[in-house]
């Protein structure tokens, strides 16, 4: 049975039960303030992106609400999103929400598209998070936002929320079927690869125009550009070895260079991944909880050769050798900033978003939640000490952490564990936690995030995303009614 976390009353208690898990997550005894808390402090050396130093440690994630227009421009909701992105005090906004560089390449009909014809609207955004976070915490001029470039790959929608128009990087023998790719004219070629390289270069372009301090060349979760990282079997100048596999990150920095564009480049990694889980049989996984995920069914005899950060051999344990050289790679492009993650929210949801309810087309964890946490913190670790000096890390995955989050992202950044804090579906229901945590010594337990997955179950139904559980501007949408049957008949953990 789940240990649920806030049945663990003290941080001892906490300690005590990653013990029993055999984990290590570093957690102090109380919340620090002020210029106390190691959240509080810059790097050193300091980050500096479009010549602004951010002055805390914690970073806003990029979540993205699917509520956008059918042209990829701003509504009401995605104003709203990122005026309580301002309001947090983080002083990193990554991305805000990923933005395709061209139509065909959204996840969904109402994804944000970083174009020129969005471009007032996009710096209107910007300018928002700005205001909001003056009018919270005195200035800006310390804030640094970014723009998060995508394209979607094998999960593209982007006209239909309920139809699949996959464009791949390489044929995969799991996920193919899983997401309709049922023809060879799905795979870019490389001819595609260079128009879309150019894509990505304009889309650049507009962000440095409309007052980004950097963008976010998003390589993480199994969109296109980390798909390439993965393609092993892809022939030609983009697939095979370590160096073909990065051209396509090498060429776009070089084109963006080479257009006289200035921009900061940061970038979000899926550090590791694992082969596909499935919902598993009766609960064979052994969590005890029926359907729990399970790794499909592969045979050890032939090498995984279909990710990237994993041991083909034994392709559910991460192997850090490759993302170690692709942080050297990004310290050799100029680019000083990266983000981790782990696997992807359509094959492995486990592995980058540990929660006790799955999403709608997840499955019940296979491991205590905590473990997820452990390894994401333990890999970001590895990565620091392997990793030069002016090259900062973003951890992620410590929503899960709920009461104990404030104590473990303290003692994880005192520790050298990581540089940044990320924080994602716990902004969504209680956008000043650590801003509370560093001024008040105390956090409000009535807005934790306690992981139901509703903000990924709602898009996943063609929903709005949002927190319906504890945000009552979502509450009370008649959308809330639709995603609380659908949650009625997920297994309890």
């Amino acid at each position: 049975m789940l240990v649920k976390i806030p049945t663990l009353r003290t941080p001892e208690a906490f300690r005590q039960h990653c013990r029993n898990l055999g984990i290590e997550i570093p957690c102090d005894d109380t919340i620090l303030t002020g210029t106390a808390s190691p959240l509080t402090t810059s790097p050193a050396p300091p980050v500096r992106l479009n010549g602004r130093v951010p002055a805390n440690r914690w970073v806003v994630q990029p979540m993205e609400g699917w509520d956008g227009t059918s042209t990829g421009g701003v509504t009401e909701e995605v104003r709203r999103r990122w005026r309580r992105f301002g309001e947090t005090g983080a002083k990193i906004l990554f991305g805000g929400e990923a933005m395709a560089v061209r139509p065909d390449g959204r996840a969904n009909p109402n994804q944000l598209l970083l174009t020129a014809g969005n471009a007032e609207e996009i710096r209107g955004l910007i300018q928002l998070a700005r205001a909001s976070h003056r009018a919270a915490h005195g200035t800006d001029e310390d804030l640094v936002v970014g723009l998060q470039l995508t394209h979607s790959g094998r999960f593209c929608r982007p006209n239909d929320p309920g139809r699949w128009e996959p464009r791949v990087a390489y044929r995969h023998p799991l996920l193919d079927a899983r997401f309709h790719v049922t023809r060879e004219d799905q795979v870019l070629s490389d001819e595609e690869v260079k128009e879309l390289i150019g894509d990505y270069v304009q889309a650049a372009c507009v962000a440095r125009a409309v007052g980004a301090d950097f963008i976010d060349l998003k390589h993480c979760h199994g969109y296109l550009l980390h798909e390439f990282l993965g393609a092993h079997t892809r022939p030609g100048p983009y697939g095979g070895s370590f160096e073909n596999r990065t051209r396509i990150l090498r060429e776009i920095v070089e084109g963006i260079r080479r257009s006289g564009n200035p921009i900061d480049i940061a970038v979000r990694l899926s550090a590791f991944d694992m082969i596909p889980f499935r919902k598993s049989p009766a609960g064979e996984a052994g969590s005890g909880l029926p359907d729990a995920g399970t790794p499909e069914p592969w045979d050890p005899a032939h090498p995984y050769h279909y990710g990237f950060g994993l041991d083909p051999n034994s392709p559910t344990t991460p192997d850090l050798s490759e993302p170690k050289r692709f942080l050297e790679l990004c310290g050799t492009l100029g680019i000083r900033l990266v983000n981790l993650s782990a696997g992807s929210p359509y094959y492995t949801p486990h592995l980058l978003r540990p929660a006790a309810y799955p999403p709608s087309d997840g499955y019940p964890p296979p491991e205590d939640p905590l473990v997820g946490v452990a390894r994401q913190m333990a890999a970001v670790r590895e990565l620091r000490a392997s990793t030069r000096g002016d090259l900062a890390l973003i951890g992620s995955g410590y929503t899960y952490l709920q009461e104990f989050l404030p104590h473990v992202a303290q003692a994880a950044i005192r520790a050298g564990w990581v540089d940044f804090v990320g924080l994602g579906r716990m902004v969504l229901s209680y956008p000043g936690i650590l801003a509370d945590a560093t001024t008040k010594g105390a956090i409000a337990s009535r807005g934790i995030c306690r992981t139901f997955s509703d903000c990924t179950t709602a898009p996943r139904n063609g929903l709005p995303s949002g927190c319906y559980p504890l945000d009552p501007h979502y509450a009370a949408k008649p959308e809330a009614a639709r995603l609380k049957e659908i949650r009625s008949r997920r297994p309890k953990p």
